[in-house]
């Protein structure tokens, strides 16, 4: 293998571990700059999905990456919206986990919490979503209830 053959697999190494940390960490870039992303196809593809949840809803990673027709892939579901730029008017907060229950550590989750309470959404003494009540359900691909 030559030099610049080892220099690029280090930068591509290097450029994909700084991509994992924005969207680990979306704060870290600036909205205004923009970054670009090995992932940003699969990324719309998920935020477009989340997009049709409907107010007072929600929905889980792994159903969200099964109507993105990413199977299996409830975790990348997890950094996509992870990667959304502040202000964003993409709904992250219908997003739950496959308990009912608010995956975010800290104010994250508090906020996420008041976000869906002020859609009606309501929780358990345990801190769950009862996904029989508040679930999702889109009977189409383009159904929005």
């Amino acid at each position: 293998m030559s030099r610049n053959q080892s220099f690029s697999s280090a930068e591509s190494g290097i450029s994909l571990s700084v991509h994992r940390a924005v969207a680990y960490f979306p704060g870290i870039v600036s909205s205004n700059r923009a970054v670009s992303s090995p992932q940003k196809g699969t990324h719309q593809r998920i935020h477009d999905v989340v997009s049709r949840i409907p107010r007072g809803r929600v929905a889980t990673y792994g159903q969200i990456a099964r109507l993105a027709g990413l199977r299996g892939q409830a975790r990348l579901v997890g950094y996509a919206l992870h990667a959304l730029p502040a202000g964003t008017r993409v709904k992250w907060q219908r997003v739950v986990n496959s308990k009912g229950e608010i995956s975010l550590p800290g104010q994250s989750a508090a906020r996420q919490r008041t976000l869906l309470e002020q859609e009606g959404v309501r929780f358990d003494a345990r801190g769950r979503i009862s996904l029989d009540k508040y679930l999702w359900q889109p009977k189409s691909r383009t159904d929005d209830e």
